[in-house]
């Protein structure tokens, strides 16, 4: 593993405690690709003060844009947001600001259709796991789908890629976070047994964990998808049943 590997590694495990969100958006947003207007890309021996002081931001907005856990903790290679959505920009020195537009809200599904133009007409996810489907996506109180079974069942990898987190996190129970790419991630909770390594290489369909109820009330698999951090509907990519 290269050292900067073991850093991103180290990153991702420190957001653990706050939350899935947190996790996903930190581990999705160490990339090498193009940074968004409004966004800044840690550099070595950055701080989040001089990076704040940097954009003309209080270091507060920063960890709140950001969802960071610790403000003392920024990585290499991360991409941070320093500007707000209503962010205005300054057309010259001495001039009178001038606002930015702001973008509507999304309807719902654009990330769906985001992801389907990205990964392609002939994307599609496996299914997880065999049992009929309990749970919806709703985009809120459910941001993936859950998958009855019984305990002990195989757990699927829906995609090939490579394993960023194995272990227990509040409210999903034993969890395996597989990473697809840079943008996109799947998250499988409350298995019994996990099979796979951190940092290990899974293809498409390898069991990957065995059907567990580890922190919930029965036998299940919670099975998500994201893209940059944000929960999207996985049905659109799982074939129908």
């Amino acid at each position: 593993m290269t050292l900067m590997s073991s850093r991103i590694l180290v990153a991702c495990r420190m957001a653990l405690p706050a939350s899935l969100l947190a996790v996903l958006t930190a581990c999705s947003s160490l990339s090498s690709g193009p940074v968004e207007p409004g966004h800044y890309r840690v550099q070595r021996g950055d701080t989040l003060y001089r990076i704040a002081s940097k954009h003309g931001q209080r270091v507060a907005n920063l960890v709140r844009w950001n969802n960071l856990v610790d403000a003392n903790r920024i990585e290499e290679g991360q991409v941070l947001r320093v500007a707000p959505p209503t962010a205005q920009a300054s057309s010259g020195e001495g001039s009178a600001t001038t606002p930015v537009a702001t973008v509507p809200p999304a309807a719902a599904g654009a990330g769906e259709n985001a992801a389907a133009g990205e990964l392609g007409a002939g994307f599609s996810l496996q299914w997880p796991a065999r049992g009929q489907v309990i749970g919806r996506y709703d985009g809120k109180s459910n941001r993936g789908i859950d998958i009855a079974g019984e305990r002990g069942e195989p757990v699927l990898a829906a995609h090939e890629g490579r394993v960023i987190h194995v272990g227990p996190l509040r409210g999903y129970g034993n969890l395996v976070i597989l990473k697809l790419n840079d943008r996109y991630l799947s998250a499988y909770a409350h298995n019994e047994q996990v099979l796979v390594r951190e940092q290990e290489t899974v293809a498409r369909g390898q069991k990957i964990a065995e059907m567990g109820s580890s922190d919930t009330d029965r036998v299940k698999l919670h099975f998500e998808f994201r893209r940059d951090g944000k929960p999207i509907d996985p049905t659109r990519f799982l074939s129908p049943r």
